[in-house]
């Protein structure tokens, strides 16, 4: 099972940048996309790429966030936002389009883009409250005998490793100590970075600045992540960041191979 992770940065813009015909390419099962910066009649055909369901969960306000799902296979059931699973304490960011869940038998796969605290203060104390909540509502997620890959932006590079310039960083969104100790956290609460699991001392980014030829000098952030429960992420063989070749967004698409079949 090959799945993909990508933050498009906007999906006009990715489709006129070739990004349908990369994916086309790749074999992929599932395709995890955010921050998709439209509305279903705004979707370009490419958007619709055929032999895949395509699933979305838009957000209110025009040319902001969204995420979306591809599959090959017809999930048993789709879950468009966090209100339907968890209550109505989600309803200010089910209206800003960052939750979306495919279920295939016992696994479950999400395609989440996690609020940025770097705009201003209110946005960070958004992105932090976001946090609170969202850890025990993805524990509850975790019955026995269900799996689980969260896929997404998650807006946080978790360890010093996982980013160029960490020492002029650890007052920045992002790289907040509280952040990071969220994610100790969440990986504690019976987790696993895919990624990291794969190559635990490897450099690579998935987010660029687009200030300073940033992308050019390889001074990223990988902040884009696939964190699965250990069962399913037993199964991963092997990830790339399409970092080099491929520059369809200021992120980068994360691929990760599971020995698991839908």
């Amino acid at each position: 099972m090959r799945t993909i992770s990508f933050n498009m940065n906007g999906v006009r813009s990715a489709c006129r940048k070739g990004f349908y015909e990369w994916f086309g390419q790749q074999d992929a099962d599932i395709l995890c996309v955010q921050e998709l910066k439209a509305h279903r009649h705004q979707l370009p055909d490419e958007a619709k790429p055929e032999g895949y369901q395509h699933h979305f969960h838009f957000a209110q306000r025009p040319g902001y966030s969204g995420v979306g799902l591809y599959c090959r296979r017809k999930p048993d059931r789709v879950h468009t936002g966090l209100t339907g699973l968890d209550g109505d304490r989600w309803a200010d960011m089910d209206a800003e389009g960052r939750f979306i869940a495919a279920e295939f038998g016992k696994l479950m796969v999400i395609s989440s883009y996690f609020p940025s605290g770097s705009s201003s203060a209110e946005r960070q104390a958004v992105k932090m409250s976001f946090l609170e909540h969202f850890l025990p509502f993805i524990q509850k997620l975790k019955t026995p005998g269900r799996e689980i890959i969260l896929c997404g932006d998650v807006n946080i590079a978790h360890r010093k490793i996982d980013l160029k310039n960490w020492r002029g960083n650890q007052k920045n969104s992002g790289f907040l100590p509280e952040e990071r100790a969220w994610m100790d956290d969440f990986l504690a609460a019976g987790f696993v970075d895919v990624f990291r699991a794969l190559y635990p001392e490897r450099e690579a980014y998935t987010w660029w600045s687009n200030r300073g030829r940033a992308r050019e000098k390889d001074v990223g952030w990988r902040i884009d992540y696939q964190i699965a429960t250990p069962g399913i992420a037993a199964k991963a063989s092997s990830a790339a960041i399409h970092s080099r070749l491929v520059r369809f967004s200021d992120h980068a698409p994360l691929t990760i191979d599971y020995n698991h079949s839908l």
